[in-house]
């Protein structure tokens, strides 16, 4: 369990300062609190791992595109529940994720705090939810992991984000 914490940790340092580089206005850094009690972050494709490293990745890039000038966001995900169930199944050796549209949405839980000039400007815990996620289009990623939870993630930081300022 800490060799497991202390993977989560170090992604989130190392997203921190990948990030200035990579967004050149701001700087995102992602931190999971306490993962091995996400509600349901694996599937029958990708362990936990996998799934924290895409979302944390994600996560960095869509923020990221929203942020001006010297602004940090710290964003800590407190608990991630995947879009659909995992079932077991007859036929392959491993669970099946079964897409309802029902009562099965994606669900990201996660606590920011925006920075401008080092001081917070804006905080505090949202929890993200899609109950139409099947009824919209996926998208240009809909082969990739996750479709619905990145979709949901963009959709909103566009809009709790300040736009970037035209340079």
């Amino acid at each position: 369990m800490s060799a497991q914490r202390s993977l989560f940790s170090s992604l989130g340092l190392v997203l921190w300062l990948a990030a200035p580089a990579a967004q050149a206005a701001g700087s995102v850094s992602v931190t999971f609190v306490e993962p091995e009690r996400f509600a349901d972050v694996r599937d029958a494709r990708h362990d936990a791992s996998d799934n924290l490293r895409v979302l944390a990745a994600h996560i960095a890039s869509a923020a990221g595109r929203h942020l001006g000038e010297g602004q940090t966001l710290s964003v800590e995900v407190l608990d991630v529940d995947l879009a659909g169930e995992l079932r077991p199944s007859r036929v392959w050796s491993q669970d099946v994720r079964v897409l309802q549209g029902g009562a099965d949405w994606p669900r990201i839980t996660l606590r920011t705090t925006l920075e401008a000039a080092g001081r917070a400007s804006r905080s505090g815990e949202h929890t993200l939810r899609d109950l139409a996620y099947l009824q919209r289009p996926a998208g240009v990623r809909a082969g990739g992991a996750l479709v619905h939870e990145k979709r949901m993630l963009d959709e909103w930081f566009q809009a709790h984000l300040a736009p970037r300022s035209a340079p």
